[in-house]
């Protein structure tokens, strides 16, 4: 594909496509000895065969521990790194491997917002060049750009006359409600927010969520939303992914998580959550994974949690599950779920979201875990 084409949309159908897809979208890092020029020795599988689908006016939530791939996975659906394989589409458009031309109609139509409020604004800038940046490189009228620009920073809770200040001199919320508003000077339909609270303080946090959320009605907007915990998208999001090593482990209608989670490492970020009564949070049994991630530039074979896991058997260890689909479209990569009976796992079927690498074996078709087995109760807190 070269740098002129552009996106063709899909022929319309009554069905409306999803706003984003991904079908087993996949990005290796090269990992070479003696600098950049040596040889490939290696790749690092920063996201390995993801798929997921967001309809219009929806927010998926995903999270993960650090290093599980959230942030470059941001980064590809908005396409500041190209994908080693797989497809992304916006729209029904194929925009896997549009060039710089190619792209500039979704750029106009898709926004990040980055998790540092610091290095993601220009220290050099005014909030006034900041802001309204898209909208110069758009064309559109000075004037209106600067009518424009008073209307955003007052939108996003902002002082309007504030537009020749650095951002030095505002507060860490105050910086990333610049940003919000830098996103939203094209009119975007899909902003995608890598962990755009976690480094506020916890009242700033729930006043920037809130505000995301008006401007979510207001405007129509998409979302996907990064985070570290599950806390953070528990009412912010229709659905939740959870990630791990790369991969999508469990994807569920946001509420049926809360109550019902099926793999055990979601058990174990639910467990991190702290509750509002002190009380309750030092009385509850924390369940806790042990150890570290895996390399993963030599992921394990078969689930790549079976090494924290466990719930493990030996089948875990051979073969990579895929997600099944179980009733209320929740799905979850585990050979033995938690939280389901033997009649809703005999009546699960393969998600075709499921990796090409996964194999046929449904939960329950072979091993069980040992009778008693449970995620390790530890009297230490959660991050």
């Amino acid at each position: 594909m070269t740098e002129n084409d552009t996106i063709t949309a899909v022929p319309r159908t009554d069905e409306q496509p999803p706003l984003l897809q991904a079908e087993h979208l996949q990005l290796y890092f090269p990992v070479k000895s003696g600098g950049l020029l040596g040889r490939t020795v290696g790749n690092v599988h920063a996201v390995d065969d993801v798929s997921l689908s967001l309809a219009e006016g929806q927010t998926l939530g995903i999270v993960g521990e650090s290093g599980c791939g959230k942030s470059t996975l941001a980064r590809c659906l908005v396409r500041l790194y190209e994908p080693t394989d797989g497809v992304l589409r916006f729209h029904g458009g194929d925009i896997t491997h549009l060039g710089r031309r190619g792209l500039q109609p979704f750029r106009r139509e898709v926004q990040m917002v980055f998790q540092d409020p610091v290095s993601s604004l220009n220290p050099r800038k005014r909030v006034g060049q900041i802001v309204g940046a898209p909208m110069r490189l758009a064309g559109k009228n000075r004037d209106a750009i600067a009518t424009r620009i008073r209307e955003l920073l007052e939108r996003v809770g902002l002082n309007p006359e504030h537009v020749n200040r650095f951002p030095h001199e505002f507060s860490g919320g105050q910086r990333q409600r610049i940003g919000v508003a830098r996103a939203l000077a094209n009119d975007p339909r899909l902003i995608v927010l890598d962990e755009p609270v976690s480094a506020l303080d916890v009242s700033i946090q729930a006043q920037v969520i809130n505000l995301l959320d008006d401007l979510q009605d207001e405007f129509g907007l998409s979302y996907v939303f990064i985070a570290h915990g599950l806390s953070v998208v528990r009412h912010f999001s229709d659905q939740i992914a959870v990630m791990y090593l790369g991969k999508f482990v469990e994807v569920s209608p946001a509420a049926e998580l809360y109550h019902k989670p099926i793999h055990p490492y979601t058990e174990a970020l639910l467990s991190a959550m702290p509750l509002p009564d002190p009380r309750e949070n030092r009385a509850r049994e924390r369940r806790v994974v042990g150890g570290e991630p895996p390399n993963p530039i030599a992921p394990p074979p078969g689930c790549r949690f079976h090494t924290r896991c466990p719930r493990a058997t030996e089948v875990c260890r051979e073969v990579e599950p895929p997600l099944a689909e179980y009733a209320g479209g929740h799905l979850a990569a585990c050979h033995h779920p938690l939280n389901v009976g033997p009649a809703e796992i005999s009546a699960a079927t393969r998600s075709p979201l499921s990796p090409l690498s996964a194999g046929e074996l449904m939960p329950g078709s072979r091993e069980v875990a040992a009778p008693g087995t449970q995620l390790p109760v530890t009297d230490t807190g959660g991050s």
